[in-house]
C-alpha cells in the first residue's frame, strides 16, 4: 500500500506545469518571503489601480499649479528677469514676450502640468514602488530604497546648481545681442530652455549613483574604474559640453566639476566595497589584473 502511495505521488509530481491552474502566472514574494502565484489579470488590475491613483494625484497637483501659477512662473522667470535688468543697464533691449493670442492660456497649462508632475511625484513614485516591489527579493528592495533615498537629494542638488548658474549662462548668451537691436525671447522657448537645463543638471548628478550600483551588483569593479580615469574625464566633459545650453567654458566647468567630484567619491566607494567583499570571501582581488578572470559571487552581494 505504501508503495502504491509513493507511485501515486510520483505521478502527481511529474505533471506538466502548464496543466496547473496557475499556469502563466508570475511568481511574486509576499511579506513573509514566500513566493505566491499572481495571475496576469491581477497584475493588469493592479496596474490600472496604480495608474488611476497616480492620475488623480497629478490632476490635483495641476490644480494647485493653476492656483499658484503666478508664483510658480515668477520663480521660473526670475533668472531671466535678473539678466534683463543687467542688459538694459548695458544699453541692450531684451524682452520676454508672448507672441500669440492663445499663448497665455497654453503657457498656464504647461506650467500647471509641470507643477502637477513635480508636486505629485511622491504619490506616483510610491505607486510605482508598490507595483514593482512584489516581484523583488528583499535585498533588491533594500537596493531600491537606498537608490531612492540617495537619488532624491542628488537630483535636487543638480537642479539647485542649474538654477544658480542659469543667470550666468543667460547673460553670456544675451550679451551677443547687438546694440539698437531688440531681442524678443518667446516664453515657450525660454520654458523649454529652463526645463532642459535643470533636467540635464539633475540627471548628470545621478551618474555617480549608477556607477556605485553597477559595482554593488558585481558588474563593474573599482580597479577597472581607476584604469579608465582618462576616459571618465573625457566623457564627463563631453557630456557637459553637449548638455550645457550655452556651451561656454564657465558653465561647462560648473557642470563638469561637481560631476567629477561625485564620480571620484563613487570610485572610492567602489574600491572600499571591493575590499569588503574580498575580505568576506577571503580572496585578494588586487592580485588579479584587469584582463584576468576573478571569482564571481555565487549570490547577489549584500
Amino acid at each position: 500500500m505504501a508503495i502504491m502511495d509513493r507511485i501515486g505521488r510520483g505521478k502527481d509530481t511529474s505533471k506538466n506545469p502548464s496543466d496547473s491552474p496557475n499556469a502563466g502566472a508570475e511568481t511574486t514574494e509576499d511579506s513573509r518571503g514566500s513566493h505566491v502565484a499572481m495571475p496576469l489579470t491581477e497584475h493588469l488590475r493592479e496596474l490600472r489601480n496604480r495608474l488611476f491613483k497616480s492620475g488623480i494625484a497629478i490632476v490635483a497637483g495641476m490644480v494647485l499649479g493653476w492656483i499658484y501659477y503666478a508664483e510658480i512662473f515668477a520663480w521660473i522667470s526670475r533668472p531671466f528677469t535678473n539678466v534683463i535688468a543687467e542688459a538694459q543697464a548695458d544699453g541692450k533691449d531684451v524682452t520676454l514676450a508672448l507672441t500669440g493670442v492663445a499663448d497665455p492660456f497654453v503657457l498656464q497649462i504647461q506650467v500647471s502640468a509641470v507643477a502637477g508632475l513635480v508636486l505629485s511625484a511622491p504619490v506616483w513614485l510610491y505607486q510605482l514602488w508598490r507595483f514593482v516591489t512584489p516581484g523583488l527579493h528583499r535585498n533588491e528592495r533594500r537596493w531600491a530604497i537606498g537608490f531612492v533615498v540617495i537619488a532624491t537629494p542628488l537630483f535636487a542638488a543638480g537642479i539647485t546648481l542649474a538654477y544658480v548658474v542659469m543667470p550666468l549662462g543667460l547673460e553670456i548668451l544675451l550679451g551677443f545681442t547687438p546694440e539698437n537691436v531688440e531681442n524678443i525671447v518667446s516664453v515657450d522657448k525660454y520654458l523649454s530652455f529652463f526645463l532642459r537645463t535643470v533636467l540635464v543638471f539633475g540627471v548628470g548628478f545621478l551618474t555617480p549613483l549608477f556607477i556605485v550600483l553597477l559595482n554593488f551588483a558585481g558588474i563593474l569593479s573599482g580597479k577597472r574604474l581607476v584604469s579608465w580615469w582618462r576616459w571618465i574625464i573625457f566623457i564627463v566633459f563631453l557630456f557637459s559640453a553637449v548638455a550645457t545650453p550655452t556651451g561656454d567654458p564657465i558653465n561647462l566647468a560648473l557642470l563638469a566639476g561637481p560631476i567629477l567630484i561625485l564620480v571620484l567619491v563613487a570610485v572610492g566607494i567602489s574600491l572600499l566595497n571591493d575590499r569588503r567583499r574580498a575580505r568576506k570571501r577571503g580572496i585578494d582581488f588586487d592580485a588579479y589584473g584587469d584582463d584576468e578572470l576573478s571569482p564571481l559571487d555565487d549570490e547577489l552581494p549584500e
